[in-house]
């Protein structure tokens, strides 16, 4: 099927930055061409005149199947705070995990984003709900020593199991997540990063959230977290680390030599007051490919990478007493090409470009939140004044999942009726 996007201002983000006025063709599931008039007739026809075409956004940290758990840990101490949550997530069921994990997608359909990273348990469930969706999950399975989980069986066996099911799913691109120091001894940092390099997957962690988290660590073993995992060689191309906000110069060193990626997430570490502010102009000095996460909707309570966008480059300016930091360009280039580096996939996402995946959102360019606008101030007013309402078709590998502001891919009035129940069966104990 051929998809015609007719007349649009296209944010390419290509190596150019290219900013195009014109059509953008889609054929299956891919581009095939990008800002001159098509001049045949597409089986689709969208007519752009006036909006803007920007690639899916990538959230590279969260835990899609907590949307269901909103508002239920607020305005608590980080160990309360923890508590509290994995009592609740030892009472989940298949059903709740896949109403989750729907109503996380929609929202993030919503905003914008059409691929993200997960971090979770029973990634079996989070897939097929993400499947259904019409989304992009890279569904990370959670690590960590067996005597400290809730899973049945052997966690990093129960990963690799995971991963042989759904290898090569469309959409689905399984991989491997270690919960964190706290609960990861070497071996099983160790085989988790072994498996990865094997399959060539991504592998993600927590890594340096809490000031607590580092001392301890440091305690133990007599190193700090990111040291420890350099040396036992698990830092990588294929690591994101989420949070990454307790570390030294010496650690972003080290992250910078083994090519890896971090997924700050400054929302869900403000709202937890855990402190820290993830040292982006020393991630960029030193060659650590940043990215951006939203993390979970306990610890955020949105899944708007909109917004998330906006508040990165924002703490970052106001805590470095710099406004020159995080410009607006490089904001765009965070949640799109650099998100799409994190999970391997830069050949094929992040940009519009063709050859690429068929991930696109139109923007409402009448919108008044966005005007004046003009092609000398569009990359600013994408990083600073845009708005998840402002999301008006969103099409992800080729199929539409949003059109006129309406979810194609699921029953939105059914799951939203369901949610309240979930809420109370999981949280009112």
């Amino acid at each position: 099927m051929i998809t015609v996007f007719r007349d649009a201002w296209i944010v390419t983000q290509n190596a150019n930055r290219d900013v195009l006025i014109g059509d953008v063709v889609v054929d299956g599931e891919k581009i095939v061409s990008v800002g001159p008039k098509y001049n045949g007739t597409g089986d689709r026809e969208i007519d752009c005149k006036g909006d803007i075409i920007i690639p899916g956004l990538i959230n590279t940290h969260t835990h899609i199947a907590m949307t269901v758990m909103k508002g239920v840990v607020d305005d608590l101490l980080f160990p309360d705070f923890l508590d509290k949550t994995f009592k609740i997530d030892s009472d989940r069921t298949d059903a709740d995990l896949a109403l989750g994990t729907k109503l996380g997608c929609m929202e993030m359909m919503l905003s914008g984003t059409t691929t993200f990273v997960d971090f979770y348990y029973s990634e079996d469930v989070v897939a097929k709900a993400t499947q259904e969706a019409g989304l992009r999950g890279v569904c990370c399975w959670c690590c960590l020593d067996e005597d400290k989980t809730t899973q049945k069986g052997n966690p990093v066996q129960n990963c690799k199991n995971f991963y042989s099911k759904f290898k090569g799913e469309r959409k689905i691109v399984p991989g491997v997540s270690l919960q964190g120091v706290y609960v990861c001894s070497e071996d099983t940092c160790v085989e988790a990063k072994a498996f990865s390099d094997e399959v060539q997957c991504p592998i993600t962690m927590h890594l340096s959230e809490t000031r607590g988290e580092v001392n301890e660590h440091k305690r133990l073993t007599g190193k700090r977290p990111a040291e420890w995992l350099s040396d036992i060689g698990v830092l990588g191309p294929r690591m994101i680390t989420a949070h990454s906000a307790w570390l030294t110069q010496r650690e972003v060193k080290l992250m910078g030599d083994a090519g890896m990626s971090v997924s700050s997430c400054p929302m869900s570490n403000m709202k937890l007051a855990t402190g820290g502010v993830a040292p982006v102009p020393e991630f960029n000095k030193y060659g650590v490919n940043v990215s951006l996460g939203t993390d979970g909707s306990t610890t955020n309570n949105t899944l708007d990478m909109i917004m998330e966008m906006r508040v990165l480059g924002l703490l970052q300016k106001s805590s470095r007493w710099d406004p020159t930091v995080t410009p607006a360009q490089e904001l765009l280039d965070i949640v799109t090409i650099n998100g799409a580096k994190a999970i391997g996939m830069q050949d094929q996402l992040g940009s519009i470009e063709p050859g690429k995946y068929a991930d696109l959102v139109v923007l409402n360019g009448k919108d008044p939140n966005l005007r004046p606008f003009v092609r000398e101030n569009i990359i600013a007013n994408l990083a600073y004044s845009l708005e998840s309402q402002n999301v008006k078709t969103v099409m992800c590998q080729g199929d539409i999942v949003v059109e006129n502001r309406n979810i194609t891919t699921l029953d939105k009035d059914a799951l939203l009726a369901q949610s309240e129940g979930a809420w109370k069966t999981l949280c009112l104990r």
